[in-house]
């Protein structure tokens, strides 16, 4: 998969939204905007990296967890330490959680 750096998610299409899928090499990001888009209510958002999510004894590490975005509100992650993770083949994909009826754009610059 090739690395996306924009993303419009929807969490009535599912909650958890992979970002970076593991081997895409995307390594080096210097920040992740986060950007709550619904027009009335506050997003609800985990950021997480995982080693292979489809096994049951992946190892998950939160970057947040179960943050409020209010509305309008974007958040900025722009610690370059913080987004570094092993992003080859066999190493974390970088993912989202969000609430069913969250709206959010999500910028991931290199």
């Amino acid at each position: 998969m090739a690395f996306t750096p924009y993303h419009n998610i929807d969490g009535s299409n599912g909650v958890d939204v992979e970002l970076l899928a593991p081997g895409d090499n995307s390594g080096g990001i210097k920040s992740i905007l986060i950007t709550n888009t619904h027009a009335t209510a506050e997003a609800t958002v985990s950021l997480f990296i995982q080693n292979n999510p489809t096994a049951a004894a992946a190892s998950t590490f939160f970057m947040l967890s179960t943050v409020a975005i209010p509305v309008g509100v974007s958040l900025l992650l722009d610690n370059s330490d913080m987004l570094s993770f092993n992003n080859n083949l066999s190493g974390y994909g970088l993912y989202v959680t969000v609430g069913s009826s969250d709206t959010l754009d999500v910028l991931i610059k290199k």
